[in-house]
């Protein structure tokens, strides 16, 4: 356990951090499960819509450090490639 003020301030301070990125990080993957529920339900336009909607959370969460812009650009790629396989 922290014994040094300074120590017991980080550990204040990373419980804070922590608290935002877990909100965060639960409100990309909200955003990301209605894409996955569109998808499913195979409705091309409801999936598109989903899609522009967690497009700018999932970009947002690279910005603050939650997630790896790779990631983000893979995810966002690979739904869009979902999305348009439902045409055809």
């Amino acid at each position: 356990m922290a014994n040094t003020s300074s120590a017991k301030k980080m550990v204040r301070k990373i419980a804070r951090r922590t608290a935002v990125q877990k909100s965060r990080r639960s409100r990309v993957r909200t955003f990301l499960r209605r894409v996955e529920e569109a998808i499913a339900s195979g409705d091309q336009a409801k999936a598109n819509e989903a899609l522009q909607a967690a497009q700018p959370e999932l970009q947002r969460a690279v910005t603050k450090g939650i997630f790896h812009k790779n990631m983000a650009a893979r995810k966002i790629s690979r739904l869009s490639g979902r999305i348009k396989a439902l045409s055809a």
